[in-house]
């Protein structure tokens, strides 16, 4: 049993330092090629990128104070709400028909219930304005206090890049472990249940949820990076509705080609178990994605690259075999 852990600790440190240093070479190899012809656009076009911010800023009140609360607040709301309204009308009236293939779990919301909608739609405003106001008042004054940049000249395509990059180790650490937090056994039942009432996700599920656990693990994750950095507050509302769309990606229920696989995820709520983190790093390092990689889930885990679907490509042909492997990894 030791050199089993043994093992599994040895493979996964192998595996993130595989992660971090393909990551470090990447950057540094493409830094004189594709960021230099992207900062080349993005100084061609810095104007309008700049010009874009200081009217943004001028419209949410010209203050430091108010275009962080308001600007945040809107900004986020606005990309939230374009994409869910999307998957809402999908799950609702399952049109166009032609991408229900790509639901993850084909038998749960086809339709969705119409009355747990509108709870969940209810409380997910409920947390972005009772809730998410407040925070984003806290938030301003931590950001002040560290020295963020609130106006001015918005920083350089490779220095954004750097941020977010920051922002997304950030978020995996500090999601991860809360959200591990919320499922010991005095807690769950309390607060992190109501999340998962929903064993089969859709896209708004990613902000419904207690209210502390919407302070705990979406919305404090995401503002350490930034907190980390100093960032910039365009920076900021970049990175804010990064991780948005992500998340509503990692709950919507559907494998679309071309956008990430909602797979872990969508195992998660469907088990209970496994898979707490966002990027998979720390989940391999803990052993909590386990079950997960015994799954035919996890088989179809992976960016697709083409318009047949994962299920199609992965069949639900060989469940006795899934749950075999299943049990061998429990034990």
């Amino acid at each position: 049993m030791r050199t089993i852990a043994t093992e599994h600790w040895t493979d996964s440190l192998r595996r993130a330092a595989f992660v971090i240093g393909s990551s470090l070479v990447a950057f540094v190899a493409a830094r004189n090629t594709v960021t230099d012809l992207a900062q080349r656009f993005w100084g061609a076009s810095g104007d309008f990128w700049q010009s874009t911010f200081d009217n943004a800023y001028s419209f949410f009140g010209g203050t430091d104070a108010s275009a962080s609360l308001w600007g945040s607040i809107v900004i986020t709301m606005t990309v939230y709400w374009s994409l869910n309204l999307l998957l809402i009308l999908l799950d609702t009236f399952n049109w166009p028909e032609f991408l229900m293939r790509y639901k993850v779990q084909p038998d749960k919301n086809a339709p969705v219930d119409r009355r747990q909608l509108a709870k969940a739609i209810a409380l997910v405003l409920f947390n972005q304005t009772v809730v998410g106001i407040p925070f984003s008042l806290l938030a301003y004054q931590a950001f002040r206090l560290r020295g963020g940049v609130f106006h001015g000249e918005l920083p350089t395509l490779q220095w954004v890049i750097l941020e977010i990059g920051v922002c997304v180790l950030a978020e995996e650490v500090f999601f991860y472990y809360s959200h591990r937090l919320l499922h010991h056994p005095s807690i769950y039942k309390h607060i992190h249940k109501i999340h998962h009432e929903w064993t089969a996700p859709i896209g708004i599920i990613s902000l419904y949820a207690h209210p502390i656990e919407h302070v705990l693990s979406n919305l404090l994750p995401p503002c350490v990076g930034p907190l980390i950095m100093g960032s910039h507050l365009g920076t900021v509302w970049v990175w804010f509705c990064l991780a948005l769309i992500s998340t509503s990606i990692a709950h919507c229920g559907y494998h679309f080609p071309l956008l990430p696989s909602p797979e872990a995820h969508d195992f998660h709520h469907l088990k209970f178990v496994n898979n707490f983190g966002v990027l998979g790093v720390l989940d391999s390092l803990h052993g909590t994605d386990r079950l997960f990689r015994a799954s035919k889930a996890y088989q179809r885990h992976f960016l697709l690259l083409s318009l047949v679907p994962v299920r199609d490509l992965h069949p639900d042909d060989e469940k006795a075999g899934d749950k075999r492997r299943q049990a061998e990894a429990a034990k």
